[in-house]
């Protein structure tokens, strides 16, 4: 039996009830200070200058100079369930993530991981922002709290949202292209990319 596709008027239904429950971030950011900002104040303290250094660390050398502060190298649905690896590697070309969706079970619950480096400098408020739509409708639009990271030479940050179940039902079976951006304080955009999911059945349906 073919599959029941939702009306435009039951996707602005839905669209209409989760724009009722969204919920702004309240933050507002700090003065912006550089790192060496940080690390110059209150030199003749010793015991705080010691303080600073093993919670920020020293100044990281890049070895690319013309490598952006932040770079998102990759996102993963992490799910238990999944028979493989739910990977999107955001280092290459973003334009084809949309031409091979993920596929999700409907009803399943999972987490989206972020992976980025910071490379020279302290950014403040880093926020991920993701919206999703399906037939060209907004359905829903999320906001997520990153926070404020240091650089460090040659390691990764993870930031996991929180955990998500994936809609279930006949109406709720399709693809959805989905709408993400990775900013800061300052609004600077580090990263934005596009990608999509197939709600299925079951993971092989």
């Amino acid at each position: 039996m073919a599959e029941q596709e939702p009306t435009p008027e039951q996707l602005e239904a839905l669209a209409a009830a989760n724009r009722e429950s969204e919920s702004g971030v309240n933050y507002k950011p700090p003065a912006q200070k550089s790192l060496q900002e940080i690390q110059q104040l209150d030199e003749e303290d010793e015991s705080l200058r010691k303080y600073k250094e093993a919670l920020l660390g020293k100044v990281a050398t890049v070895a690319d100079p013309s490598a952006p502060n932040v770079q998102v190298t990759r996102m993963t649905l992490v799910c238990e369930t999944a028979p493989q690896p739910l990977v999107l590697d955001l280092k290459g070309d973003l334009d084809n993530l949309r031409k091979s969706p993920f596929v999700l079970k409907e009803g399943i619950e999972y987490r989206i991981k972020i992976n980025f480096k910071v490379n020279k400098d302290i950014v403040s408020g880093l926020k991920y922002t993701q919206q999703t739509f399906r037939k060209g409708i907004k359905l829903d639009k999320s906001d997520y709290m990153v926070g404020s990271y240091g650089p460090k030479a040659d390691e990764e940050y993870e930031f996991l949202t929180t955990v998500e179940e994936s809609p279930k039902g006949m109406l709720a079976r399709g693809t959805y292209n989905i709408k993400s951006k990775f900013t800061d304080d300052d609004e600077h955009d580090h990263l934005s990319w596009d990608w999509s999911l197939t709600i299925k059945k079951d993971w092989t349906n």
